[in-house]
């Protein structure tokens, strides 16, 4: 999950980042509301998470201004407010939650993972497409019952996946989702962890779920033989000296 954080108090900001990426969440931080509203823009967020008091704006402009802007990324209102009218004038304004602070950590993780679910059509916190079983909350995964054994990066490219199920996913979009445009290594180890993820899928007859459009990106569909996959020539590609890391 890539979150942007929307907050002017910096320790407030670097506390909550904090919790966020030992949640496993890749977050950028806007310090402004219209530095916010720019990234909002230009990156595709999975979520964003905005305090209500910040320098320049209220959080709630910060939401009307996007949801004007046609911008759909949920999001998430966090702040020492906690009536009843704060909270109605949030979703009155376009916000998909209302947390009040202070929280637990848990359960702020537990109500992102929540509401990222529902915006991509997910009702429950185990998705299945075909034989393939994702459990957002345990970041494990399963072909028909079977554990498959992920790394960290490996699991997150597949949550991608499968949280945008037939949409064409850039190496770009992938780089972005895990790193965050923080030392990101060459393009080319995308292609890797693809390759090692689907070898994995592959000892559980799914490696076919992860299809490869040439020149665009991956895919993740319930029958992905349709797309052409060639996996065998991917792997030709890379060097197997490249493959022995462990990610």
């Amino acid at each position: 999950m890539r979150l942007l954080l929307v907050e002017s108090d910096q320790a407030a900001a670097q506390a909550l980042i904090k919790t966020l990426r030992q949640g496993g969440i890749t977050v950028d931080h806007a310090h402004t509301g219209h530095e916010a509203i720019d990234m909002l823009r230009h990156y595709d967020y999975d979520l964003a998470l905005t305090e209500l008091t910040l320098d320049d704006m209220e959080g709630n402009e910060v939401i009307r201004r996007a949801r004007k802007t046609q911008i759909q990324t949920p999001i998430i209102v966090l702040s020492t407010l906690g009536s009843a009218q704060a909270k109605i004038k949030a979703f009155h304004a376009g916000a998909d939650d209302y947390i009040t602070k202070p929280f637990d950590s848990e359960e702020l993780l537990a109500r992102l993972q929540a509401v990222l679910r529902r915006s991509r059509g997910f009702s429950t916190t185990v998705v299945t497409i075909g034989p393939l079983s994702l459990d957002l909350n345990a970041k494990s995964a399963s072909i028909d019952g079977h554990h498959v054994q992920l790394t960290g990066k490996e699991y997150a490219i597949l949550e991608l996946l499968v949280l945008r199920k037939g949409n064409v996913l850039t190496k770009d979009a992938f780089l972005n989702h895990l790193y965050g445009g923080i030392d990101e290594p060459e393009m080319k180890i995308i292609d890797v962890f693809i390759c090692k993820l689907r070898r994995k899928l592959q000892q559980f007859g799914a490696g076919h779920l992860i299809g490869t459009v040439w020149g665009r990106g991956y895919v993740l569909r319930e029958d992905s033989k349709a797309v052409t996959t060639e996996a065998s020539h991917e792997q030709a590609k890379i060097s197997p000296s490249v493959l022995q890391p462990s990610f």
